[in-house]
Parts: C-alpha cells; sequence; structure tokens
C-alpha cells in the first residue's frame, strides 16, 4: 500500500506514528508542516491508497481527498462532541467529565465524515489545557496503532455507531472564549483563564481600545 501521512512538526506522538508507517508498509511519504504554511502541493503527486492526517495544521482539499484510492483517515484529538479547534479548550470551559479522542474519515466539510474509532477517558478536576492535551496525544497514538493494525490484518476499517453531535467549533469560537470584559464575575474570568492557557501561546486577554493585554501566568 502507498500511504501519505500530513502532520505537524514536533507534534508529540507523530515521530512514533511515521516510525510504525515505515516499519509496515513500503511506499510512505511524510509531509509536516506549520499552521500558517500553505498546503504542500508535492502531496497531490503522489495518489495514495490511505491518506492520514495526524493532528494535520491543513484542511486537506478535495481535490487531494477524491486521489486517494481507499480511505482519507483523519487523527482528531477532541471526542465526536468536540469537532474543529479548541477541544481541550472548550471541554474544560464546559467542566466536562470525559474527554476523548475520535478516528473518522474526511470529508470536504471538517470533522464531518464517518467515525471509525473513539477512545475515552476521564478529566481531573486538576487537569489544564496543557494536561488534558497531552494526554488526548498519548490516546490518540494508542489508537493509531489499533487502527492501523486493524487495516493490516483486515484490509477494511473497524465499524463504528459513533455520530458527530454538534458543528466543528472555529477559530474565531477560540477567540472569543480568549476574550475578558469588565462585566463578567470573577468565576466566569477563572473559568476561561483555565480554558484557554497554555505554555508559549496565547491566552485569555483584555482589549483597551486598540491594545490587547494578554493574562500571563508563570508555571
Amino acid at each position: 500500500m502507498k500511504i501519505i501521512l500530513l502532520g505537524k512538526n514536533n507534534k508529540l506522538g507523530t515521530k512514533e506514528a511515521i516510525e510504525y508507517l515505515n516499519v509496515h508498509f513500503k511506499e510512505v511519504k511524510i509531509f509536516l508542516g506549520e499552521r500558517e504554511d500553505k498546503f504542500p502541493i508535492e502531496a497531490g503527486y503522489y495518489p495514495p491508497d490511505i491518506l492520514i492526517s495526524y493532528m494535520s495544521p491543513w484542511i486537506v482539499p478535495e481535490e487531494i481527498l477524491n486521489k486517494t484510492k481507499l480511505w482519507n483517515i483523519n487523527f482528531h484529538p477532541g471526542p465526536s462532541s468536540y469537532p474543529g479547534v479548541g477541544c481541550t479548550n472548550f471541554a474544560l470551559y464546559n467542566r466536562e467529565k470525559m474527554y476523548g479522542v475520535v478516528v473518522h474519515l474526511m470529508e470536504k466539510k471538517v470533522d464531518s465524515g464517518r467515525i471509525i474509532a473513539v477512545k475515552r477517558f476521564p478529566i481531573l478536576e486538576t487537569d489544564n489545557v496543557y494536561s488534558l492535551t497531552i494526554k488526548s496525544y498519548g490516546f490518540l497514538l494508542s489508537l493509531f496503532f489499533e487502527i492501523l493494525d486493524y487495516i493490516i490484518k483486515n484490509n477494511t476499517l473497524p465499524e463504528c455507531d459513533e455520530k458527530w453531535t454538534k458543528t466543528p467549533y472555529t477559530r474565531k469560537n477560540l477567540e472569543e472564549l480568549c476574550l475578558i470584559t469588565s462585566n463578567m464575575s470573577e468565576e466566569e474570568l477563572k473559568r476561561r483563564v483555565k480554558a484557554t492557557q497554555f505554555p508559549g501561546k496565547p491566552g485569555a486577554y483584555i482589549k483597551l481600545y486598540k491594545y490587547k493585554f494578554e493574562y500571563n501566568e508563570k508555571r
């Protein structure tokens, strides 16, 4: 089988996923990048049997999806109730008790294709965005091994009854979650800070006129 993997540079678990593919498949093409990077047009030069998006920074164009012979598979670091971006952020803000990761087929519309596998795990009271994100990456890598093992052994995909339960969160939604205003209660402020702080990345902020002031909590 010919495999293409799209992923993000230095994302936890990506190195192990690539090593797995290189062991089990003869033809593997890897394309890694950042969210600001343009989609690698070279990925369209090698029509694969399976195209894998492993926490990729790109939305795969429909014309690329259409070239795949068997399956376009996305590994999503959130459950079916949290499609789109900011999955861990919104789960913490909503005070969820459980979280999870999903594997699904890719369609033109982001996070809408048929779900083929799910893993769930509890959210602890002491979890923050960083810890929940790291845990989700671990469970996603475990699910990657399970799904690829299944494909190799059975030459088909597993069945799953899980369905998406809402439309995907957008980057605009996440930006709005980060915004702190003067009319918010202290409890609401605490919820937003906890749900948006991640080491090395912008989080909660206030905006005065054209100026933006970001909250900075030393770890």
